[in-house]
């Protein structure tokens, strides 16, 4: 059916149009990874990551705006419904397992490799062949130099200081959004929109702390991404959890404009929900991480 067609039959799953954004999207993130590895191994400065980020957020307008159109125009029913239900359910489940993998290799290298290479194990090859002098703490700034806060080249960030205060502004963030959805459900327009505004206002301030502490970090901690395994675990994990916030609050600021606009009602809202599950996600993830990176 054509997505410029107004009615349709209700027994039918809707089967859209031909579409560029798929293709647009792939040649997006070909791009955005290939500014990132120029990045990443020094072959160009941080804004060659501009081009692909700009074509995602290009693919990610029309895209949307073409999803949100054709709802408003009554053309997608229960089957697709569902659908999209499990699209969100196993793309939540995909980022859990990228979470996951970041994690393991912080769970590897803080229990593991760290230990092993200090001593324990087979002690003939890592003890006696490798860094008879290595202490091994955590955190440390192996394996390109031997040792860490013990040889004061860096700082580690205290969870009770910034990371605590995001703590808190993501937790308030999951108390507001959730104020939002019920007062969805039960119709109250108002309620609704000034506890949305506070979740993405609080996403927006948790992002805005965190590069306060990236700051911090890089110019009088000396903790960089470079700083061995600590430096590199602590980032990526951090990093990309900013990054998911960042996102998680623009399309939070998407979706409260819409509420504004009279989108959504207390039986038909699922663009509302997804956004919900998301946000809900990078709470719980946020949480890990504060305690098995800043805390532990």
């Amino acid at each position: 059916m054509s997505s410029n067609t107004d009615t349709h039959d209700a027994s039918a799953y809707y089967v859209p149009h031909s579409s560029p954004w798929p293709i647009v999207g792939s040649m997006a993130l070909f791009t955005l990874m290939a500014g990132a590895v120029t990045f990443l191994n020094g072959w160009g400065p941080a804004y060659a990551f501009l081009p692909g980020a700009l074509m995602l957020f290009f693919m990610f307008f029309g895209w949307f705006s073409t999803v949100i159109g054709e709802n408003q125009r009554g053309l997608l029913d229960g089957s697709v419904d569902t659908s999209f239900r499990m699209g969100m359910m196993w793309f939540i489940i995909s980022e859990l397992m990228f979470f996951a993998a970041f994690f393991g290799a912080l769970f590897y290298a803080r229990e593991l490799s760290v230990p092993w290479i200090g001593g324990e194990g087979v002690k003939v090859f890592n003890k006696l062949l490798l860094w008879q002098d290595f202490s091994p703490s955590w955190p440390t700034n192996g394996p390109a130099h031997v040792g860490g806060l013990a040889d004061g080249t860096f700082k580690t960030i205290s969870a009770f200081s910034l990371p605590a205060v995001n703590t808190a502004i993501l937790l308030t963030s999951g108390v507001t959004i959730t104020i939002a959805h019920h007062a969805l459900r039960e119709g109250k327009r108002s309620v609704l929109n000034v506890a949305l505004a506070a979740t993405w206002m609080l996403g927006f301030l948790f992002v805005y702390l965190q590069g306060t502490e990236y700051h911090e970090a890089y110019t009088e901690l000396g903790l960089k991404l470079s700083t061995g395994i600590y430096g590199s675990t602590f980032f990526m994990l951090t990093g990309f959890h900013g990054l998911h916030v960042t996102i998680g609050a623009i399309m939070l600021t998407i979706i409260w404009l819409r509420c504004l606009k009279g989108h959504f009602t207390p039986n038909s809202h699922f663009g509302f929900e997804a956004v919900a599950w998301y946000w809900h996600f990078v709470d719980v993830v946020w949480l890990i991480l504060f305690v098995f990176v800043y805390w532990i």
